[in-house]
């Protein structure tokens, strides 16, 4: 027999070739189909050819004559092979069979039952190798209660992580809140739990801790998809009452529609204290995205800022002793006539004013109020009744015919524009809906602001009446996709005349 011959007699026991078979197929198999444990797979077969090189290592000892050394480097190797494979079969199983049978298990349950694969296996190659497992056994055991004694904080960290894993407490993707602590859980492990933060932060937290310690799970309700409820704060003045304040915000919030806040259950509007000067209250809504939490409360805000200007309620401000001088009124006035010139510029780009005196400008400009709209706001309904018109200043809004077969946009109002204006002239319900498109800044003219005007100048009902009938018709030209209206020019103009002047009282 020559020199391989008897090295490889030694060192390739029986089977090797059914035992690096089978590890080449389950390691193809898990590399096709789990690119993500391939680095792993490659550790894992690097480890296993370093154990056929350690095979063909104890052969070449045997060979020199030292054979006891090469039966303890062969023995060792076997049991290194064994473990590769039991590895493989383990990631095999959890990581392609179960999820397959769509059935969830923990990741520490695949550790723990390869480990214990991992012993049963050493203790067979010591019964094979003809030692005497029942003093192991009990020195085994008074060493592992020494061990266990010693590592009390470990232990109760595995153990607590195979506890989370096992009853469902909490799984990867949750939310979670320990301490002062929030952060979305990515991996459970046999010591910690790893939760990322939305400060781009990665906390481990000790699994004791976590099973010593009361968490909160957020979001997370038997039989509901994931909401979380936020509290968004904000004071009024003890001035307004709590009913319309409520009602405000709450058909403000309710009506828009705002990216990743749930329609249901609704947002709702509570007054929850009384402070030293003003009341407080709050914006309650349900969020569909937890890692969105500030940006989405900030929106909130906003919308419920905007919807206190339009209703003309400011927020409160710290009281305190102030001392005006002279100097004040005159700064104010200044400020007020740069307002109101400000105003006129804009009027004076408005159709329906366009035949306004100077003195008839001023004084509609006096009477202008502020209205914001925050992007996705209703600022007016199809159907509701409102005896005011919008001037646009900023920004951009749609309008939406709303019918029994969908709703359909109809164009698009930019600054410079107005809508609203039969509502103030005639008394008539509105025809579209008007959404705002992105942040709105407008001003906002109510009909008792423009009575004493038309009282003064009824001639001037006419001229508005034909601006009117123009973009009424206009209107009926894209709901009933046709050219022309269906009343004649003459007979609209006169009949929207008829009303303007029904309205104001100018009829004898």
């Amino acid at each position: 027999m020559n020199t391989w011959q008897e090295i490889s007699t030694f060192a390739w026991h029986q089977g090797i070739g059914y035992l690096i078979g089978s590890v080449l197929f389950i390691a193809l198999l898990l590399y096709r189909l789990r690119p993500a444990d391939r680095r792993t797979l490659k550790h894992t077969l690097f480890f296993f050819a370093i154990c056929l090189m350690g095979l063909f290592i104890s052969g070449s000892f045997h060979h020199l004559g030292m054979a006891k050394a090469a039966s303890i480097l062969h023995e060792i190797f076997i049991v290194a092979e064994g473990i590769v494979l039991i590895r493989l079969c383990g990631m095999l199983v959890f990581r392609v069979l179960l999820p397959a049978a769509r059935l969830d298990t923990p990741s520490i349950l695949e550790d723990m039952l390869v480990i214990v694969g991992y012993l049963i296996w050493g203790m067979v190659r010591l019964r094979y190798a003809g030692m005497d497992l029942s003093g192991i056994v009990t020195t085994s055991a008074v060493i592992t209660a020494v061990i266990a004694f010693s590592m009390q904080d470990t232990l109760g960290n595995i153990l607590g992580g195979l506890a989370l894993e096992l009853d469902n407490s909490i799984q990867v993707g949750d939310w979670i809140k320990v301490d002062d602590v929030v952060g979305k859980v990515v991996d459970i492990r046999w010591r910690s739990t790893s939760i990322e933060t939305r400060n781009w932060e990665t906390v481990i937290i000790p699994n004791s801790v976590l099973m010593k310690s009361k968490f909160s799970v957020l979001g997370k309700r038997v039989g509901q998809p994931e909401l979380w409820r936020r509290w968004v704060w904000f004071n009024v003045d003890y001035n307004i009452p709590p009913a319309r304040v409520i009602e405000i915000v709450e058909k403000a919030i309710q009506s828009a529609d705002i990216q990743r806040v749930a329609h249901e259950p609704r947002p709702n509007c509570v007054m929850m204290d009384f402070d030293k000067s003003s009341a407080r209250y709050a914006v309650r809504y349900w969020l569909t995205d937890l890692a969105v939490d500030d940006p989405t409360d900030s929106t909130v805000r906003a919308h419920i800022y905007a919807a206190l200007q339009r209703a003309d309620i400011r927020l409160p401000v710290p009281e305190g002793n102030i001392h005006l001088f002279k100097e004040g009124e005159k700064h104010n006035e200044i400020r007020l006539s740069r307002e109101t010139a400000h105003r006129m510029k804009t009027l004076r780009k408005v159709d329906l004013f366009r035949s306004f005196s100077d003195e008839e400008l001023n004084t509609v400009a006096s009477r202008l109020k502020y209205a914001p709209f925050v992007r996705g706001d209703i600022m007016t309904k199809q159907g509701a009744v409102a005896h005011w018109l919008y001037i646009l200043t900023e920004g951009e809004a749609e309008v939406v015919l709303e019918s029994s077969s969908g709703n359909t946009t109809l164009s698009t109002i930019h600054a410079g524009s107005f809508f609203g204006e039969m509502g103030m002239m005639t008394g008539a319900p509105r025809s579209t809906t008007v959404i705002a498109k992105t942040d709105v800044e407008c001003y906002r003219l109510d009909k008792e602001s423009f009575e004493s005007i038309i009282q003064s100048r009824p001639s001037i009902a006419e001229e508005i009446s034909q601006i009117l009938v123009a973009r009424q018709t206009e209107l009926h030209s894209v709901q009933d996709g046709i050219a022309a209206a269906q009343h004649s020019h003459t007979q609209a103009n006169t009949e929207i005349l008829t009303r303007i002047k029904k309205f104001f009282g100018l009829l004898e």
